[in-house]
């Protein structure tokens, strides 16, 4: 390690780190939490963009907010180098899911915004989705400034709302509008992993799609004295809901895999109606995510291969009704081909991550939604990086600190040698 990453590393401090995550989980929440079902009011993220504008500022960028929706502004910063290319984009996202119910965060004293510290981990909402990986992304480039290292390429801080949306309003607007350009984009997501006494972080190379879609079966009304002379809707919907936990979807094999193949998540069932606990339901609706998508995956092949499905049922059951239909708005998004392993900005974090652990990273694709793949759709190359668990807990949230050391050098590294530094 050279004189000048050593340098660098020597500026990134736990304890700051540790007080960045603790002014950014709790700042402008609740209103920040954007729930994912598309008929309910999305988040506001302003008071949020504020902080972080703020952050930015105080690290010496000058700092623009752009909106496609009033009140939902997306944050951008910039650090010119001294050549202007190669060009990197780092990105994380403003908003979080709902934290529900306070009574069940028990590791923060029953306020989901509250960031606590126990043992290694850092409790709170937002600390792995994302708030915490965005920490690390600060973190790193305030350890370059301090230590006056000049960058050859220039540096985008580009901080995006409606991330746990689809992206429709944050970074899907930011690129199709060609508002943003790079040549490369890093997306501090989370990535890291466990397994017994082991852990690491991994690169994601590649991205899972997505689909919300309803199922509705039909039935005919009749008292719950006599249930036989009706036809119970919701016995209908398990049936199909039986099937539908087997189906395999139609697809061609992608290079990698997510850690969950293409199927069906069931989210919600809805059936019967206030006052009528007197007779069966003649309807029964349940809300499906299909996920783990790959590329190739189609709309038209997720509703053919349901109502594949919905056939068999009927030519068994005279009495099987069903339709399918996605759920309107922005609710399809598709898997994304990999990024090559010797793209530039992957060898520069594989080299990095290896630099710092003495091991090699795992490389492979995410089955969460992240803006990544807005950024890939829309011709920036980009991948996933970052501290927070992949598969963090809805209650009780956490990120591990010495993950998150270890990111904020990752990063620190990558940065200098992907962009290059100018040397005096």
């Amino acid at each position: 390690m050279d004189k000048i990453h050593r340098l660098v590393l020597e500026q990134i401090k736990e304890e700051e780190c540790i007080a960045l995550v603790e002014k950014l989980v709790p700042a402008g929440q609740p209103e920040a939490e954007n729930p994912a079902d598309p008929d309910m009011p999305t988040g506001r993220e302003e008071k949020f963009a504020l902080t972080v504008a703020e952050e930015l500022k105080g690290m010496g960028l000058k700092v623009r907010m752009t909106e496609a929706v009033i009140g939902r502004p997306n944050v951008m910063a910039s650090l010119k180098g001294v050549s202007g290319t190669p060009r990197l984009i780092l990105n994380d996202h403003l908003d979080t899911y709902p934290a529900g119910d306070p009574a069940e965060w028990d590791k923060t004293d029953f306020n989901p915004y509250k960031p606590t510290i126990v043992g290694r981990e850092i409790y709170g909402r937002g600390t792995s989705d994302t708030r915490g990986n965005m920490t690390c992304q600060l973190a790193a480039v305030k350890a370059i400034l301090k230590s006056g290292v000049r960058l050859a390429g220039d540096l985008q801080f580009v901080y995006t709302i409606d991330e746990e949306r689809n992206g429709y309003s944050g970074a899907r607007y930011l690129t199709k509008e060609g508002i943003v350009k790079a040549d490369y984009c890093i997306v501090s997501e989370p990535t890291s992993w466990s397994s017994h006494d082991d852990w690491g972080i991994g690169i994601a190379v590649a991205h899972s799609g997505h689909c919300l879609l309803e199922v509705e079966t039909k039935g005919t009304k009749a008292h719950i004295w006599r249930p036989e002379t009706g036809i119970n809707a919701i016995n209908k919907m398990l049936k199909l809901l039986e099937r539908l936990e087997k189906l395999e979807f139609t697809h061609s094999e992608p290079k990698i895999y997510g850690p969950t193949k293409p199927s069906l998540c069931v989210v919600k069932i809805e059936g019967g109606k206030p006052g009528e606990t007197g007779f069966t339901p003649d309807t029964c609706t349940a809300r499906l995510v299909a996920v783990g998508l790959v590329p190739g995956i189609t709309p038209p092949m997720i509703l053919g291969d349901i109502q594949g499905v919905i056939e068999g049922l009927k030519s068994e059951d005279p009495e099987f009704e069903a339709e399918v239909r996605q759920m309107p708005g922005y609710t399809f998004i598709p898997g994304t081909e990999e990024i090559p392993e010797d793209a530039p900005h992957v060898k520069a974090i594989a080299k990095a991550y290896k630099e710092i652990t003495g091991k090699e990273p795992q490389y492979y694709r995410k089955n969460g939604y992240c803006d990544t793949i807005q950024f890939n759709l829309n011709g920036i190359p980009a991948i996933t990086f970052g501290p927070g668990e992949d598969a963090w807990p809805p209650i009780n949230e956490y990120i591990n600190i010495d993950k998150m050391m270890v990111a904020t050098k990752v990063y620190a590294l990558a940065i200098m040698d992907l962009l290059g530094v100018v040397k005096d």
